[in-house]
């Protein structure tokens, strides 16, 4: 549905993606995982035609470059930085990009009403949305994505600031726009997002590609062998091994065993092996 070939994309002395190349295929449901300036949002806006390579290209299947704004038709995005209208009410937003796109009369106001009904704001259509909350702001925010009902919708960090009733809300949102087909991309640093959500995962780091794959392909390949954790004699002893259950008899013969457990990779274990653990302010 998206591919990325090669893309290069500096700001000056920046380079925010570097020979970047990704394929999303139709119906996929794609996470895009990195640390704070790993490129995210500049890819992003390259998928989408906000910005033009330095160099490679991009190209939505069967439609070409969505710099074309006739491609971009088919294409929503939700941005990491809200983009909405504070003294505008919630449906005056929607019915605003609605007509962006092209929208009016009555498929515009039915696409409005769904799209509001769709996020949980119905009720708050006529409020200025300068009193609405963070939450209803985000979830307004991927209603404005969906307004002009786009086959590919990229969502940058859409549960940024928000509360767990909200966040749990564009889950299932998310979920429930998967499942009627539409295509994905779905950026975050949050590992259990990307957990519960994407088929796929790419983790990547400064503008580059670290890995590619399902989350369990990723914990196969980089999260290393499981940790036996040991409590004896009042202390805790940790060792990662292959083999868990010589590990635990070995302890056995040794000293009297309290209690013990296994702990499994995580992506974010994953996460902090592939992009390191310094900070990233």
């Amino acid at each position: 549905m998206l591919t990325l070939t090669n893309v290069r994309k500096s700001f000056g002395k920046t380079v925010a993606v570097d020979g970047l190349s990704l394929s999303v295929r139709k119906g996929e449901l794609f996470g895009l995982l990195g640390p704070n300036g790993a490129g995210k949002s500049t890819t992003v806006s390259l998928a989408v035609g906000l910005l033009d390579p330095d160099a490679g290209g991009v190209a939505i299947e069967g439609l070409g470059n969505p710099a074309d704004p006739a491609v971009r038709q088919f294409v929503g995005v939700a941005p990491q930085a809200i983009a909405l209208y504070d003294q505008l009410s919630g449906e005056e937003n929607l019915r605003f990009f609605g007509e962006v796109y092209g929208l009016s009369g009555a498929a515009l106001a039915k696409r409005v009403a769904w799209c509001l009904d769709f996020v949980g704001l119905t009720d708050r259509k006529d409020d200025a949305i300068v009193g609405y909350s963070g939450g209803m702001k985000r979830r307004l925010n991927l209603a404005a994505a969906l307004v002009h009902d786009p086959q590919l919708l990229l969502l940058d960090e859409p549960t940024v600031g928000v509360d767990p009733q909200s966040r749990n809300k564009i889950f299932e949102n998310i979920e429930a726009l998967h499942a009627e087909g539409r295509t994905i991309i779905y950026t975050t640093h949050y590992m259990e997002e990307a957990v519960r959500l994407c088929e796929r995962v790419a983790i990547v780091d400064a503008g580059r590609l670290l890995a590619l794959g399902t989350v369990t392909e990723l914990l196969q390949r980089h999260g290393g062998p499981p940790t036996l954790v040991v409590n004896a004699n009042g202390e805790e002893r940790r060792v990662q091994t292959e083999d868990p259950l010589a590990e635990l008899n070995r302890a056995a013969t040794t000293t009297t065993i309290d209690s013990f457990q296994m702990e499994r990779p995580t992506l974010e274990q994953v996460f902090l092996t592939l992009t390191g653990r310094s900070l990233r302010d």
